[in-house]
């Protein structure tokens, strides 16, 4: 028995429920019950979990939020009283059924993404790990010093400020079907650090090589990950994710854990504005990784490091004064980074998911999530052919790379991605009522348009081009072509029916499951609201495009070529 500083002994817990004599006592006993967060494990993409878990990303940012803090804990117990913090969380909240949807401190209430909740056994939910020293002397109790195993030190990871520390931050937790890693990404002056050492070393725990400042990371985070699979990991589906810098990191944990023969065929991740972490042959070796990577239109972060670059890096003057602005420092590399003459370019790795707003003519917005394969698209800011271009057409205009730098909303987690997430995932559900695709007639029709335009501008360039460019006419043929496999893929995209396994995953395996999650998640008047990105644009042209196809006409409104000639 732990003796106070008074020497008195502590007197024994009571426990139990008191009976009073001669009554009669009518007991009803309830199973315990928890809410926990709706994830599939299905290795297919799914609006789901691209939703969900851009929230379990953005959680990462908080806190644990444990009280006491101290190490060891010397009290009986701990609470989680902060909200929002990763604690309060897993270890009060859900257990509660309080419904939770803040998961950063600085969310008001018309941001209220609320998670999509089902209702499980209290065994079942994701867990923080009990904590009581005089049920659990072995493990709980604070003689054991550095040994003590308290829910903050098992759970949650942070060695900022620790001698040899890398500044990363991650929380696990797990339930019998699934474990869930969300790692932070930039968040102060040694993340900025880390991002811009972008050296190229060897990935020592497979091929190829990667960036040095996300690999330093990744070791930190796999040492605490390994002591938390070696005690709760059953066999489970590794469900990682993570934003910026955490994204970049998240791939490389997933790969070394891939690499382990007991994880290999297990893991699932997604990332959020991640920028890219190896070169050529590092992302080639990893292709067996189930990775859907997400990426808002304007967002600069995944355009770094460039392909090309290869340098270690100290605080420069401009890297201060991006800091001061709180500009995410890896762009700093664009502007001073010396050229790889040496290494494989830097790569993205995984299965892109683009977010392109589209606006109309009429005032309309939307947006459709897809995977082009043109820079034109995806890397409209620094593309060879946009460059050669006057960015004319009618694809969403992606600026600068300053301007960027300096209005970076679009890497934003909750400005920006989990809005855009929340809006794919109400858009996708539209589409499933009313079983069509995920791409109107209206939007097919604007964005090929688009794209025609884009392709006619560049062959106008290809025909000017001269001997001395030939590298420059290279590209833009390589360019051409990726256009037309975009088309292509849109094409398909618009044909596709929306399925409730691309919506939910497996999740649409249980449908009683599903009933209760959806009606509880829009029984918050916020998932009810219109918002023109989450709802299909009026196809109201179409019926005149329809007509123009059977007289041979122009569209009405449609630009057109007009032969003064042939007008009698």
């Amino acid at each position: 028995m732990r003796q106070p500083e008074s020497g008195v002994s502590k007197p024994p817990r009571i426990r139990g429920i008191a009976l009073l004599p001669n009554k009669h006592h009518v007991l009803e006993v309830r199973p315990l019950r928890a809410l926990s967060p709706l994830l599939s494990t299905d290795k297919e993409f799914c609006l789901l979990n691209l939703y969900q878990l851009a929230l379990m990303a953005t959680l990462s940012y908080s806190p644990f939020g444990q009280v006491p803090d101290t190490q060891p804990v010397v009290s009986d117990s701990v609470s989680f009283p902060t909200q929002p913090s990763v604690g309060n969380w897993f270890g009060d909240g859900l257990a509660r059924f309080d419904e939770l949807w803040r998961v950063e401190a600085s969310q008001v209430s018309k941001e209220t993404y609320y998670p999509l909740y089902t209702d499980v056994a209290y065994s079942k939910r994701l867990e923080v790990i009990p904590f009581d020293p005089e049920l659990y002397p072995d493990v709980n109790s604070p003689d054991l010093g550095t040994e003590q195993e308290h829910p903050a030190k098992l759970h949650f990871f942070d060695d900022a400020g620790k001698q040899g520390g890398t500044d990363s931050q991650v929380f696990i937790t797990h339930n019998d079907e699934l474990v869930l890693l969300a790692i932070r990404g930039t968040a102060g002056g040694p993340d900025m650090l880390r991002d811009i050492d972008a050296a190229q070393v060897p990935f020592e725990e497979g091929v190829g090589k990667v960036h040095n400042g996300f690999y330093g990371s990744a070791k930190a985070v796999r040492t605490f990950v390994a002591t938390y699979l070696d005690k709760f990991y059953s066999g489970q589906k590794l469900v990682i994710t993570g934003h910026s810098l955490g994204g970049a990191v998240a791939l490389l944990v997933a790969e070394m854990l891939r690499r382990e023969e007991r994880y290999a065929a297990d893991i699932l991740l997604y990332t959020y504005g991640s920028p890219r972490a190896g070169d050529k042959t590092f992302v080639e070796s990893a292709h067996a990784l189930t990775h859907h990577r997400m990426v808002n239109q304007n967002d600069p972060v995944p355009s770094v490091p460039a392909p090309w670059m290869k340098t270690s890096w100290g605080m420069t003057g401009l890297g201060a004064v991006l800091t001061f602005a709180n500009v995410p420092a890896g762009l700093a590399v664009l502007a001073l980074s010396p050229v790889n003459m040496t290494g494989e370019s830097y790569t993205h790795h995984g299965r892109l998911r683009h977010f392109m707003p589209i606006s109309f003519k009429d005032g309309d917005r939307s947006a459709i999530l897809w995977t082009p394969g043109c820079e034109t698209v995806t890397e409209h800011a620094g593309a060879v052919c946009a460059k050669a271009l006057k960015a004319e057409g009618g694809l969403p205009d992606r600026g600068g790379l300053i301007r960027q730098m300096l209005d970076n909303a679009d890497h934003k987690m909750v400005a920006s991605y989990i809005p855009h997430c929340w809006a794919s995932l109400r858009r996708w559900q539209e589409a499933l009522k009313k079983k069509s695709a995920s791409v109107t007639d209206t939007e097919l029709f604007e964005i090929e348009k688009a794209l025609e335009e884009i392709t006619r501008q560049m062959m106008k360039e290809l025909s000017n081009s001269t001997p001395a460019g030939t590298f420059k006419a290279s590209q833009l043929q390589d360019e051409i072509a990726k256009v037309r496999e975009t088309r292509l893929r849109l094409l398909k995209l618009s044909k596709d029916q929306v399925t409730e396994a691309k919506v939910y995953g497996l999740i649409a395996n249980q449908p009683e499951v599903l009933a209760m999650s959806l009606e509880r998640w829009l029984a918050h008047p916020f998932n009810r609201v219109p918002e023109q990105f989450a709802m299909a644009p009026p196809d109201a042209d179409s019926n005149d495009r329809a007509i123009a196809a059977l007289v041979g006409g122009p569209v009405p409104g449609a630009a057109f070529d007009l032969d003064v000639d042939a007008i009698r």
